[in-house]
């Protein structure tokens, strides 16, 4: 965990990671947008340790990205659900999925997105708002926000011609 006068304190990228930055709850969060929403279930599908998952479950819970809801009461069973919070982070996980498609699996992709109502695939683009198009990653650049407290340099996150 950064400390308050850690460099990484002021970077969102950090903060997140701190959350939700290791494999299994990753894995969590991809069973749970999935359907997959009760403890046996997501144990089975990942062969996670019943510890870890119980302790990567509570740390979603106390970060108010999943809530859980009794299904049972002899004995108490609970559903983990999204918030809005962790809806939120559905464009990021599509994004982890479709540069793993591109970078890291030969072939076609064994997951296909797609928009319920259409059955279209699902396509993730930075977009301007002012403009009205697709913006590359080599247009993105970052500066100060308004939430900033160190003095953390603005960079390109983009590439460099």
């Amino acid at each position: 965990m950064p400390t308050a006068d850690s460099p990484t304190t002021d970077c969102s990228i950090q903060r997140t990671l701190d959350l939700i930055g290791d494999r299994w709850t990753l894995l969590i969060l991809r069973d749970i947008f999935r359907g997959v929403r009760r403890f046996s279930q997501i144990q089975n599908d990942l062969g996670i340790a019943k510890n870890l998952l119980a302790y990567r479950l509570n740390s979603l819970v106390d970060a108010e990205i999943v809530t859980k809801i009794p299904y049972q009461d002899r004995p108490v069973r609970h559903e983990y659900i999204l918030t809005d919070k962790g809806r939120a982070l559905s464009p990021a996980l599509v994004a982890l999925m479709r540069w793993g498609d591109d970078w890291c699996l030969p072939g076609e992709a064994p997951t296909e997105l797609y928009h319920e109502a259409c059955a279209t695939r699902v396509e993730l683009q930075p977009w301007c708002t002012c403009c009205n198009e697709a913006v590359p990653p080599s247009s993105i650049r970052s500066r100060p926000g308004p939430g900033l407290t160190s003095s953390i340099n603005t960079i390109s996150v983009g590439v460099s011609p």
